[in-house]
């Protein structure tokens, strides 16, 4: 099978990560993840410290193999998470909304790997120069906050500007994509919206099937005019949002708007009222299986992929 360092960096036996989603990158979904040879993540979103308290003792009774933690930086406990994961030697932190630098030097003192993502070559060599252990290089294909550029553009010119490992995340959920990503100088890939569609993640069944019965125009982009786009599943919430953007809301009105609706779907299974976060890649899934399987198919058909090029 396909080993890059990215599998030694981490210690896991494919070069497979599981975004930390917000609602969605459970400890179930996490754990299961881990356990088929990837890298399985927690997503803390805004969750207070003693909810990723449990979560972390929680995957430790599911997998004793390598892990991961999401940390939003805007979150308001940030402080907190990050004294815990330090304390509970978490031994990979990935991160997002904001820098990272202020605690590197924890983590490393710790042997905790960090990996930021970023949506530009900038960002990219200057989380090189602070500290980063590698670096998700996000395209615009991926579900729910987003930057603007693609990932086919994006990872070649980042992986030509820094030296550390580059995981490609947007647009991922193939052995196809995983090949593609390697081909253009990536170590690993990081896959949210497939993971979503397995047996282990925890969203509702509304969740799961909307993206199943998605095409590929489905997922669509709200939230320019805030300066925080986000890409989600059309329905009746991307109509009003887009709506009311049109009629030049502020900020505000289109943030309130938005408050509690990842929630709304995730869990509620409102997938009409609620935001479906979901990548580009959602009309190629058109089933739900175990992380195992689409962990061993991804990599089984990646083999096939690469003898093929290799054939020519």
């Amino acid at each position: 099978m396909i080993k890059t360092e990215i599998c030694e960096l981490l210690n896991i036996e494919y070069p497979i990560l599981q975004g930390g989603m917000a609602w969605v990158a459970t400890v179930e979904l996490a754990a299961a993840v881990s356990n088929a040879g990837g890298l399985g993540i927690i997503g803390c979103g805004a969750a207070p410290k003693n909810v990723v308290k449990e979560e972390i003792a929680k995957i430790r009774k599911l997998t004793n193999k390598p892990f991961g933690v999401n940390v939003m930086l805007l979150s308001p406990h940030v402080d907190d998470i990050i004294e815990l994961l330090c304390k509970e030697r978490v031994p990979v932190i990935t991160t997002g909304a904001g820098n990272p630098g202020k605690y590197i030097s924890k983590f490393k003192e710790i042997g905790t790997k960090v990996i930021p993502v970023v949506p530009s070559v900038a960002l990219g060599k200057r989380m090189e120069k602070i500290g980063a252990d590698a670096i998700i290089v996000e395209g615009t294909e991926a579900g729910g906050h987003i930057g603007e550029l693609t990932t086919m553009s994006l990872i070649p010119q980042v992986t030509d500007e820094v030296n550390i490992p580059v995981i490609a995340a947007g647009g991922i959920a193939d052995g196809r994509g995983l090949v593609a990503a390697l081909a253009l100088g990536a170590k690993g890939v990081q896959i949210g919206t497939r993971f979503v569609c397995t047996v282990e993640c925890r969203v509702h069944e509304n969740y799961k099937n909307a993206i199943i019965k998605s095409s590929d125009r489905d997922a669509i982009v709200t939230g320019r005019s805030t300066g925080h786009p986000v890409r989600v599943l059309r329905n009746k919430l991307t109509k009003k949002l887009i709506e009311l953007e049109k009629q030049n809301a502020d900020i505000e009105t289109l943030e309130k708007f938005g408050v509690g609706r990842l929630r709304k779907a995730v869990v509620d299974g409102d997938v009409e009222n609620g935001s479906v976060m979901a990548g580009q890649i959602s009309g190629l899934i058109k089933d739900i299986k175990t992380c195992k399987e689409v962990i061993q198919d991804i990599m089984v058909e990646a083999e096939k992929v690469r003898s093929s090029i290799l054939s020519i």
